[in-house]
């Protein structure tokens, strides 16, 4: 047998063996080989399966999730959430009966193809959906693949990446979900110029396996990082290792914008009419044919039956009109407002939009008819020149005008030779209260969600909580909520220590878990440094307490944590009278 080389021969084979592949520019460099430490298959398959996806959601649960996100669309949020929930809980049912979720023989797998104009949330509502429920997620792009034997990626390199995403964990990768956007643009040309299209029609059938079940191959030859992961796997065990993973479990979500496709499906229904239908129709009444497309408008599109059957569910997306622009724009978890106000918070100015200017922003960007996309846009154009000059300034606060909408460049100069002006920032005050209320009733909405899901109560101080977090600490709302719900939790935490270490129980009413969150977050710390702080001084005197009164619960307010003298005066005294009473 062979001498098996050492580790630094290994790394001089391996790197005379790139470089005469990949040229002299790519070397192993490497002063030691680390082996990570393995699960035999054995120990895999004793592992518990879905451990960390603990999905429990129920359609109309995430469906309400997503209204608060996405403005319109009402349709296509209730088949997203209804079929996604039922695809995972079907999963859930299976594991928890000791079973491997098998999907049975001749079951189609519930994918998804969402039809929709640009910029109207397709693969917003994906991410959204992914993060809500925690399981792997990754994008891509129909464009870039060709079948084999064709220049492009391979269509498998999408379930690679999957794994990437999930940190190279195969459990986590095999609930992941795939998304793949211009799923329009794979469509034959057929129907255009009369031949086919082998390139396009080829990417179809490369997809067919994965859409439904199959092996995929993790190490593939063109990836030099699998490959030496191969070699040091066989240097270590002797053995070859052939990673792959299954696709049965694997959702995917295909979507496109599918233009032209709503003339045929008027084409079609007008052939079922009775009488004349040659009147002259807008492009927005064509566009609403699209909610009566069928399987079979997608296969005269251009996909083969064979695609399309791997697509059973169909969502179509609604263009948005100015009204739909101006509601995304008053929605307080809408990423386009937020990020532009990140990005002037970058140099330390707060901006605030008045309810007029974001009407008039909505109107302009109802014009481009790129959907929300057009939002973008106009406000860049707006505000790209208060970007570039303020900064330079001692300008701190901007309130975004109609008249700035109207005038950019003449409200600019005006600002840059009045900064201070009253009125001015008056008006900033005022469309900032606004937004800030405008928030919490959004907060307010999601009480029931937050008290199930995150077992957090709402009170007036927590939502103003939440608010500030999310304003001016750069995240979003479930990130802001999960920091408060961590820190609540933190408060039950040091009682139950508190009566494990001292025999005696302590009840925080709402007001006093308010002020050490308060606290918390005032200084930046975590809520169970506040409660251990006062420790010492609760212990001490409740001790005290119950020596005098045999009393060893006691309930805690804002003003007992303010005033703890005070409180124990008041709790002995009570005691007092009571027992009088009671003699």
């Amino acid at each position: 047998m062979e001498k098996i080389p050492d580790p630094k021969e290994l790394e001089k084979e391996l790197s005379d063996y790139l470089s005469k592949k990949y040229g002299s520019r790519i070397k192993v460099l490497a002063p030691h080989w680390v082996a990570k430490a393995e699960k035999d298959d054995e120990d895999q398959a004793k592992s518990p399966k879905l451990g960390r996806i603990k999905f429990d959601l129920k359609p109309e649960e995430l469906e309400a999730y997503l209204h608060e996100y996405v403005i319109k669309q009402d349709l296509a949020k209730s088949v997203l959430a209804t079929k996604v929930c039922t695809h995972f809980n079907r999963i859930r049912h299976s594991l928890e009966l000791g079973r491997d979720p098998e999907p049975g023989v001749g079951s189609i797998k519930n994918n998804i193809i969402l039809i929709g104009p640009t910029g109207v949330g397709k693969t917003y509502l994906v991410k959204l959906i992914a993060k809500k429920i925690g399981v792997p997620f990754i994008k891509g792009d129909a464009t870039k693949f060709s079948e084999t034997g064709y220049v492009g990626g391979d269509v498998e390199d999408l379930v690679r990446d999957l794994v990437y995403a999930a940190g190279d964990d195969l459990e986590m990768a095999q609930y992941g979900i795939i998304y793949i956007d211009e799923i329009d643009k794979i469509a034959s040309s057929a129907h255009t110029w009369g031949g086919p299209d082998v390139s396009r029609t080829g990417v179809q059938r490369a997809l067919l396996k994965p859409m439904e079940e199959t092996e995929v191959d993790l190490k593939v030859a063109h990836d030099p990082v699998s490959q030496i992961q191969a070699i040091e796997h066989y240097r270590r065990t002797g053995k070859k290792d052939k990673r792959t993973l299954n696709t049965r479990h694997i959702l995917f979500i295909v979507s496109g914008a599918f233009n032209g496709l709503d003339k045929m499906v008027k084409e079609r229904l007008s052939k079922q009419e009775i009488g004349f239908r040659g009147e002259m129709t807008s492009r927005e009444l064509d566009r609403t044919f699209l909610k009566h497309v069928t399987a079979e408008d997608l296969i005269k599109y251009g996909f083969e039956s064979e695609f399309v059957g791997r697509l059973p569910v169909i969502a179509v997306l609604e263009e948005l009109t100015a009204d739909d622009l101006y509601a995304i724009l008053q929605n307080p978890n809408n990423p386009i407002i937020t990020s532009k106000k990140r990005d002037f918070r970058a140099y330390d100015i707060e901006i605030a939009f008045e309810d007029e200017a974001l009407k008039m922003l909505a109107a302009q960007a109802a014009v481009e008819k790129t959907g929300a996309r057009g939002l973008v846009s106009v406000i860049e154009r707006v505000l790209i020149q208060f970007e570039k000059r303020l900064p330079s300034t001692q300008v701190k606060h901007v309130v975004v005008t109609p008249e700035i909408i109207e005038q950019p460049e003449a409200e600019l100069e005006r600002l840059l030779a009045d900064p201070e002006d009253p009125e001015r920032l008056a008006r900033f005050r005022r469309a900032a209260a606004k937004e800030r209320e405008t928030l919490k009733e959004s907060i307010r909405r999601r009480e029931e969600e937050l008290l199930s899901r995150y077992y957090l109560p709402l009170t007036e101080t927590r939502v103003e909580l939440l608010a500030s977090r999310y304003q001016h600490w750069d995240c979003d709302l479930k990130t802001a909520v999960e920091d408060l719900a961590r820190l609540h939790d933190q408060v039950s935490r040091f009682a139950e220590k508190f009566l494990e270490h001292h025999g005696i129980e302590l009840h925080f009413e709402p007001d006093a878990v308010d002020a050490i969150l308060q606290q918390a977050v005032a200084r930046d710390t975590s809520a169970l440094a506040v409660c251990q702080e006062m420790a010492q001084d609760l212990e001490y005197a409740l001790k005290l307490v119950r020596d005098r009164t045999s009393q060893d619960q006691f309930i805690l307010t804002r003003e007992a944590l303010c005033d703890l003298d005070a409180y124990l005066n008041r709790v002995i005294r009570e005691h007092y009278q009571t027992s009088l009473f009671r003699e």
